[in-house]
């Protein structure tokens, strides 16, 4: 068989799919959140969670290996479980967990976007910039897969070298101080922060539902996986550095939303602000772009297996379109209604279950996956701690919101 398949994925683009997936509402808008709980330990933090990250992504390109479709984690969670009541629930908590995700993205987008804007127009204008993105973005999702792969090659391309340069330069300006082990939190705080903060990696599972879209799956597949994984976790650690080194915690905080653009401040100046923002829009807007791509398929596999409306299933063009429309217009109200950062600690506890629940399958299929079966219980394990400690920091912050 050629390989030059029409409209078959290479690696590089599966791998874009994957980082564009993780990068994009990762670092943006959880960076204040691990600074408030690690402190200088936050380069340690996004580690911890890249493990789990990693470990997770062992079983992912395991079962995709041995399970090829576009249904990815449904597929997996079907032929373990079965299709019933507990499986269908998972199946749909991914699909909302999907929209919830893409709502943090597309406000993401809009309030970075909002900053160029005049300060009379920015409450306005952000809801503006997070309607275009998410339409804007849909439409290109009607497109054909190569044409995806392709946009996220670019889209992520751009994005990594803005970041590769805030590192680069900001390197240089760390204060030791800052990011040495006396400014660390307490060791169970760090930790905690490390799996309050997993949603950063979350994206890598979207790999999975291009198992249909790509050339040579055996060897694609487990090299998209492992090389996403590890680069992003690489960059979030040094991207943390570099933020940490150069701003005190308490400027970084008060940041939230920008706080990465805050930190480009000390060496960059206003430019580096700006350039930060810009990066900022494209990671986001990357990010809506390979988890739109992954929610039509999920939708539609779902509603295949009766488990959602029927209308989910329609092709237009050969593409899953009505669940792409309906996941884009269920995002929009999201996005542009709910208080995003409880919606967001949601999102990812959904997560976190269904990974916990992948591992599990992993782990049971371990003889026909070639599997180190001890390795997937450890990453199931390791996924239940992960939102044991999403639980704990809730019940710890929410009487304070009260």
């Amino acid at each position: 068989m050629s390989a030059a398949s029409d409209g078959k994925m290479g690696l590089w683009a599966v791998v874009a799919i994957g980082v564009g997936g993780m990068v994009g509402g990762g670092i943006f808008a959880v960076l204040g959140l691990a600074v408030q709980l690690a402190h200088g330990g936050t380069p340690v933090a996004f580690a911890l969670a890249g493990m789990v990250a990693l470990l997770t992504a062992y079983s992912y390109a395991k079962l995709s290996v041995a399970y090829p479709s576009r249904g990815g984690t449904v597929v997996f969670l079907d032929r373990t479980f079965g299709a019933g009541m507990s499986t269908g629930s998972l199946n749909v908590l991914l699909w909302l967990s999907y929209v919830v995700m893409l709502s943090l993205y597309a406000f993401a987008f809009g309030s970075y976007g909002a900053t160029f804007l005049p300060q009379a127009w920015q409450g306005m204008g952000r809801h503006v910039l997070i309607s275009l993105a998410v339409i804007a973005i849909a439409g290109i999702n009607l497109l054909n897969a190569e044409l995806i792969g392709k946009a996220e090659i670019w889209i992520v391309g751009l994005k990594l070298a803005i970041l590769l340069l805030f590192v680069g330069v900001g390197f240089f300006g760390i204060n030791a101080s800052q990011i040495a082990p006396a400014s660390w939190s307490p060791p169970l705080q760090l930790a905690t922060g490390g799996m309050i903060i997993f949603l950063a990696y979350e994206g890598f599972e979207l790999i999975a539902n291009t198992a249909k879209d790509v050339r040579d799956v055996a060897k694609t597949l487990p090299r998209a996986y492992y090389t996403a994984v590890g680069f992003v976790i690489a960059l979030y650690v040094l991207v943390a550095l570099v933020t940490v080194g150069n701003l005190p915690v308490d400027k970084i905080v008060a940041a939230k939303d920008f706080a990465l653009a805050e930190a480009a401040r000390p060496f960059l100046g206003q430019a580096g602000f700006t350039l930060i923002a810009v990066a900022a829009m494209l990671s986001t807007a990357s990010a809506i772009n390979a988890t739109l791509y992954g929610a039509a398929r999920l939708s539609y596999s779902i509603a295949r297996d009766g488990e959602l409306p029927a209308e989910l299933e329609r092709k237009v063009w050969g593409q899953p379109a009505e669940g792409l429309l309906i996941s884009a217009g269920l995002t929009l109200i999201v996005a542009n209604v709910f208080d995003l950062t409880s919606i967001a600690t949601l999102g990812s506890g959904g997560f976190l279950l269904i990974f916990a629940a992948v591992n599990a399958a992993n782990a049971s299929h371990a003889r026909h996956t070639h599997s180190r079966g001890w390795l997937s219980v450890a990453g199931a394990f390791a996924c239940l701690l992960a939102l044991a400690a999403l639980i704990w920091q809730t019940a710890q912050t929410a009487p304070r919101k009260l």
